[in-house]
C-alpha cells in the first residue's frame, strides 16, 4: 500500500473509489493543481493555468456521466501577481466555466509563495457512469491518442515549449460520447495516472485481470495526466460504442478483455 492509499484508509467513512462522490443524483468531485508539482508558471500563461485546472476538475464529472453545474473555487495567490495577472487568471477559470455550464459560486483565497488552486465540481447524474461494474469477457477501449502528455511534459522538462492545443496544455474532454454511449456501459475512468495505473485500479476494484488484445507502448501505458476516457463494455455491443465514438469524432482503440486473475501495473507511480 502506498502512502496516499494509506492516508486515506484512516478515514473510515471515505466513499473513494470513483472519480467523484455520488450523494443522491448529486456528484462531487475535486482535485488540486499545485505549482511546482502539476506545471511551472515558466510553462504556461495564467489563463492557460486556469484553464487547465478547470478542465482537470471537469474531467471527474465526465467521467461519472455526470453533467457539472456549479464550481467552489480555492485559490492561493502570491502577493506579487499585478491586477492583470488576476485579471488573466480569472478570465481562465470563467470562460472554461462558462463552456461547460458552470457557474462558479464561491470559494476560498488566500496569499502564498506559489500559485496552488483548488477547485470542487458539483454535478448531477441520475446515470453515473462508476469504475465498478466488468463482468467477465468485457472489452476494454481507451478514447483518444496515449502517450502524447508524457512527450509534450518531457519537451517542458528539457526547456521546451509547446503549442497552445498541446494535450498536455489542454486535454480534450470526451462528454458528448460518454453521454451517448453510457447505456452499453459497464464501467468507466478518466485517465489521469496513466492507463497502466488505472487498469490496476480496476482490477482491484472488479476483481479482474486482463488479456491484452494488442502490445501497447510503455510511452502510452504509463503517460499521466492524458483525461481520456478508460471504459468496458460487452463483447455484443461492440459495434454500437464504436459507431457513437465516430458520430462523436472519438478515437477509440481496444486494449483488452477482462478475465479471471489480476492486474499488476508496472509503471512509476505518480502519487507519493
Amino acid at each position: 500500500m502506498n502512502k496516499e492509499s494509506y492516508f486515506i484508509s484512516r478515514f473510515p467513512d471515505t466513499r473513494i473509489g470513483d472519480d467523484g462522490v455520488t450523494i443522491g443524483t448529486r456528484v462531487y468531485s475535486m482535485d488540486a493543481f499545485f505549482e511546482n508539482v502539476h506545471f511551472k508558471r515558466e510553462w504556461m500563461s495564467l489563463e492557460q493555468i486556469a484553464r487547465k485546472a478547470m478542465l482537470v476538475n471537469l474531467s471527474d464529472a465526465v467521467a461519472m456521466n455526470a453533467e457539472p453545474r456549479f464550481a467552489l473555487l480555492t485559490v492561493a495567490i502570491p502577493p506579487s501577481f499585478s491586477l492583470s495577472d488576476l485579471d488573466e487568471l480569472a478570465r481562465g477559470f470563467i470562460q472554461t466555466a462558462r463552456e461547460f455550464g458552470v457557474s462558479i459560486i464561491g470559494g476560498d483565497t488566500i496569499a502564498n509563495t506559489k500559485l496552488d488552486i483548488t477547485i470542487t465540481i458539483i454535478s448531477e447524474s441520475r446515470h453515473p457512469l462508476r469504475r465498478s461494474g466488468i463482468r467477465s469477457n468485457d472489452l476494454i477501449a481507451y478514447t483518444g491518442d496515449l502517450g502524447r502528455s508524457a512527450r509534450d511534459l518531457a519537451r517542458l522538462m528539457r526547456g521546451g515549449r509547446l503549442d497552445s492545443a498541446s494535450r498536455f496544455m489542454r486535454p480534450t474532454l470526451r462528454s458528448r460520447f460518454i453521454q451517448k454511449s453510457r447505456r452499453f456501459l459497464h464501467a468507466g475512468m478518466d485517465i489521469s495516472d496513466g492507463l497502466g495505473t488505472e487498469l490496476g485500479r480496476l482490477s482491484k476494484i472488479n476483481r479482474t485481470g486482463f488479456r491484452f488484445l494488442a502490445k501497447i507502448q510503455k510511452e502510452a501505458l504509463c503517460s499521466g495526466e492524458e483525461y481520456e476516457m478508460l471504459i468496458a463494455f460487452p463483447r455484443r455491443h461492440r459495434r454500437a460504442v464504436f459507431r457513437l465514438a465516430r458520430q462523436s469524432r472519438t478515437p477509440l482503440t481496444l486494449v483488452a478483455q477482462a478475465c479471471a486473475g489480476r492486474y499488476r501495473p508496472r509503471c512509476k507511480m505518480h502519487h507519493f
